[in-house]
C-alpha cells in the first residue's frame, strides 16, 4: 500500500514544556475580524455583509453523508463548532499525486476546532498538529493530515466528528497571504519581539528583538518562519500567537471600532482569503457576533488536542500520540457543554 504521509515533513517535534494556552492560532484573527465587524458595524453592516458574501469562497461537499454525522445532544444545542483550516497557497505537491490540498490548491497546515459554548462567556480553540496519528475512516491509522488526500474536508471533517462524537458546525479555509493585506488595512501590527531572529530567505528580512511595528510583508513573513529557530513549529506557533494577540488587541481598540472606513477595508482585505462552508454566510457571522459582544481576548483558551508528546508509527514515520482517555473527556465535555470546566480541570 502506498504511504500517503510521505509527502508530509517528517519533522521529529520535540515535547514543549507544559504551558498555557500552545496552540497555533492565526486562524483566530479571521473569526475575530468577521465578528468584531458585524459586532462594531452598525448602520455599515449590511455593505460588509455584502463584501464578505461576494469576497469569500463556497467550499463545496465539507461534510460527510448525514447518516455517518453525530447528533447534538441537546446539552450542547446553542453552542457551536467551527473547523478552521490553514491553507498556505505557494506550497505545491512537487509532482505528488497524495498531496494534501484544499479546493482553492492550498496546502493544509493547520487546523484548530473553535467551540462557542450556548452561553458564550468565553470561546475554546483546540489546535490538532497535522502529525496526530488517528484513524481514518475507511483508510486506518494515518496522520490526520493524510485525510484530505483519501478524501477532501469532509473525511477531515469526519475523522475529527468520530474522535469527538461531537458536531462540527461550520468549516472555514483561510489562505496566509490574506494577513498581509488585513495587516497593512490595520495600519500595521505592534509586536513585542522575545527572539531576534532573521527570515530564513536570501536577503530574508530581520527581526530585531524588542517593540516594532509590523507592515503587512512583514507579518507574513514573522508568521510564517520556523527554519530560524531551534525549535521550528514551535516557536512559530509562539510567535503565531503573538501576533494574533495584537491583531485582537488593535480590532478591539476604540480606534478601530469607531472607524468603518478601517474596518470596511479589513473586511474587502481579507475576504478573497477565505473559503466558507455554504452555511457560513455573512448572516449567519453576523448572528454568531451579536451573541459575543461581551468576549474579548483575555476570554480565549487556547490549546492542542491532549497528546502524550511525539513517537514512532510501525512503519517508522514520525507521528504525536494523541492521548485517548484525555480526548474522550474533551469529547464528554463538548457534548456536555462544559468546556470551561475541562480547560479548569486539565490546567490548560
Amino acid at each position: 500500500m502506498t504511504n500517503l504521509n510521505e509527502y508530509y515533513e517528517d519533522t521529529d517535534y520535540k515535547r514543549p514544556r507544559k504551558k498555557k494556552r500552545t496552540a497555533r492560532v492565526v486562524l483566530l484573527a479571521v473569526v475575530a475580524l468577521v465578528l468584531i465587524a458585524a459586532i462594531g458595524a452598525g448602520a455599515y453592516l449590511f455593505s460588509l455583509a455584502r463584501s464578505f458574501d461576494t469576497g469569500t469562497t463556497k467550499l463545496e461537499n465539507v461534510f460527510p453523508e448525514e447518516s455517518l454525522r453525530p447528533v447534538k445532544t441537546p446539552e450542547a444545542e446553542g453552542a457551536v463548532n467551527i473547523l478552521l483550516l490553514g491553507n498556505d497557497t505557494r506550497a505545491t505537491d512537487n509532482g505528488d499525486e497524495n498531496f494534501a490540498s484544499l479546493p482553492n490548491g492550498g496546502r493544509s497546515d493547520t487546523m484548530m476546532l473553535v467551540h462557542l459554548p450556548a452561553d458564550r462567556k468565553g470561546a475554546y480553540v483546540t489546535s490538532i498538529m497535522r502529525d496526530t496519528w488517528l484513524d481514518i475512516p475507511g483508510h486506518g491509522k494515518a496522520k490526520i493530515n493524510a485525510a484530505f488526500a483519501y478524501g477532501g474536508v469532509a473525511l477531515a471533517v469526519q475523522t475529527l466528528e468520530g474522535l469527538l462524537d461531537t458536531r462540527i458546525d461550520h468549516v472555514a479555509a483561510v489562505d496566509f497571504e490574506g494577513f498581509k493585506g488585513l495587516t497593512d488595512a490595520l495600519g500595521g501590527v505592534e509586536i513585542n519581539n522575545p527572539i531576534a531572529f532573521q527570515q530564513h530567505l536570501k536577503n530574508g528580512i530581520q527581526f530585531p528583538q524588542g517593540v516594532q511595528t509590523l507592515n503587512g510583508e512583514e507579518a507574513l513573513a514573522f508568521v510564517r518562519e520556523r527554519y530560524a529557530f531551534k525549535d521550528g513549529d514551535y516557536q512559530r506557533v509562539r510567535n503565531q500567537q503573538l501576533y494574533v494577540k495584537a491583531v485582537l488587541g488593535t480590532l478591539m481598540s476604540k480606534e478601530t471600532l469607531t472607524d468603518p472606513a478601517k474596518i470596511s477595508d479589513s473586511i474587502k482585505q481579507l475576504a478573497p482569503y477565505i473559503a466558507v462552508d455554504d452555511t457560513l454566510d455573512a448572516v449567519k457571522v453576523a448572528q454568531l457576533g451579536a451573541t459575543m459582544t461581551g468576549i474579548r481576548p483575555s476570554d480565549m483558551d487556547f490549546f492542542t488536542l491532549p497528546n502524550k508528546g511525539t513517537g514512532r508509527s510501525a512503519d517508522g514515520q514520525s507521528i504525536v500520540v494523541p492521548d485517548m482517555a484525555v480526548i474522550g473527556d474533551f469529547a464528554k465535555a463538548l457534548n456536555s457543554d462544559s468546556v470551561s470546566q475541562f480547560v479548569e480541570d486539565n490546567n490548560l
